[in-house]
């Protein structure tokens, strides 16, 4: 029986980066699955790299 992974990104979050990425427009249009294997590692980089910056300001 195959299960399905919890995506560790709420919508919100992947929305926004998307939108900051400049590949909303598929998304909205294909859906998340439309989008190029390209674009979503530059969004798990991005969302990385907001990670690092918020733990940073939390010290």
């Amino acid at each position: 029986m195959s299960r399905r992974k919890r995506g560790m990104m709420s919508e919100e979050l992947k929305t926004e980066l998307a939108k900051e990425l400049g590949f909303y427009e598929t998304v909205e249009r294909d859906g998340w699955g439309g989008i190029r294997a390209k674009d979503a590692g530059n969004m798990v980089k991005r969302a990385i790299q907001l990670a690092e910056e918020a733990a940073r300001k939390s010290y």
